[in-house]
Parts: C-alpha cells; sequence; structure tokens
C-alpha cells in the first residue's frame, strides 16, 4: 500500500499511488471554482434551453491527465457535488461522471499527448459520449423526457463547447489531480524521487 513518507526536512511527499492532503485542496479548489463558473456564467448561455457543462467536462480532463483511477474518483466527487444543484435523481451525475473519467482514462491511456488537437478532440468525444449515458440513465430511472428533448440540443451546444474549453480546463485539473506514479514522490526509505 502507497504511503506518505516523512523527509527529514518535515515535509510530506507522495509514495506511490496515494493522494496528499494538497491534493485534495488543490482538488476541492477546482471543484468549487468550476461549479461557480458553471452556476453564475455558463447556465445563462443556453441555445435551444441547453447549456455548456463544464461539471461534465471535469471528469473528462481527470481522466486524461492522471489515468481511469483518479479520474473515475474525481469523476465521482464531481458528480455528487453537480447532483446538490439538479433536479434529476441524486447520483445519476456521480455515475456517469465515474463511468465517463474511468472510459476516458482507460481511452488515453497510451496516447502521444505532444499533439495540440488532441485535447478538444478527447473532450469532445467523451463529453458527447457522456451526455448520452446522462440521457440513457436518466431515462431508464424515470424521465424519458431526457432521451426526447434533453439529448440533441445538449449536445449541439455541449460537444462544441467541450472542445473550446478542453485546453484551459485540462490545465486546471491537471494542477489539482497529479498523475500516479514514481515520478510523483519520493521512492520509500529516502532518497528523492524519480523524474
Amino acid at each position: 500500500m502507497a504511503a506518505l513518507a516523512v523527509t527529514r526536512s518535515g515535509a510530506a511527499t507522495r509514495v506511490g499511488s496515494t493522494l496528499t492532503t494538497a491534493d485534495v485542496a488543490r482538488s476541492t479548489i477546482v471543484i468549487a471554482v468550476v461549479l461557480v463558473i458553471q452556476h453564475t456564467l455558463l447556465d445563462s448561455v443556453r441555445v435551444g434551453g441547453a447549456h455548456p457543462d463544464l461539471m461534465l467536462l471535469l471528469p473528462v480532463a481527470a481522466g486524461y491527465a492522471a489515468g481511469p483511477d483518479r479520474g473515475a474518483v474525481f469523476g465521482f466527487i464531481t458528480g455528487l457535488v453537480a447532483d446538490l444543484f439538479l433536479p434529476t435523481p441524486y447520483g445519476l451525475s456521480a455515475l456517469v461522471g465515474c463511468l465517463l473519467g474511468y472510459a476516458t482514462g482507460m481511452a488515453t491511456r497510451g496516447l502521444v499527448r505532444s499533439s495540440w488537437w488532441l485535447p478538444p478532440v478527447v473532450a469532445a468525444a467523451a463529453t458527447a459520449a457522456g451526455m448520452g449515458m446522462y440521457a440513457i440513465l436518466g431515462a431508464v430511472l424515470g424521465d424519458p423526457g431526457m432521451l426526447k428533448t434533453y439529448l440533441v440540443p445538449a449536445l449541439v451546444v455541449g460537444t462544441p463547447s467541450a472542445a473550446l474549453l478542453a485546453v484551459p480546463v485540462l490545465r486546471f485539473v491537471a494542477w489539482a489531480v497529479p498523475e500516479p506514479g514514481p515520478g510523483h514522490g519520493a521512492v520509500a526509505g529516502g532518497g528523492g524521487g524519480t523524474r
């Protein structure tokens, strides 16, 4: 099991794949800032009744930046927070966010990430898939209108907006959710970490 190691200076560093208190604090800041932007700015930008959805883009960015496991956890937490403000069944956004973060992390795991166009394409495709999952699961859970009235306008507005906002959101999330691995902390038993 991965844990924290305390160096001689008293600073805690990450060993393996656990998160530090600083990682959790940064993640909380990201979710809070994006939630405020979503509800103060983006909810008022409506086309055909639909608006851009940054809360759905967060698990996509987390899966892309930090892999499937952290993408799933970040998506679940983001979804729980988003569900506090939605009239849908509680947990629907958490389920979709968890699946979306994991699927994005798995799909992009082996990709070379040097292309400038890759994050917008991944964000658009994953957001479209997430909106489809959201509508299908919402219909299964008792709101058939989500498939009939929600899906098409949401795809028309949400997919291009996800592509446009992908790079800044990805950078913000990558700051908060570091990729696990040996390059992100000290090796147990002393010494510095490897990069």
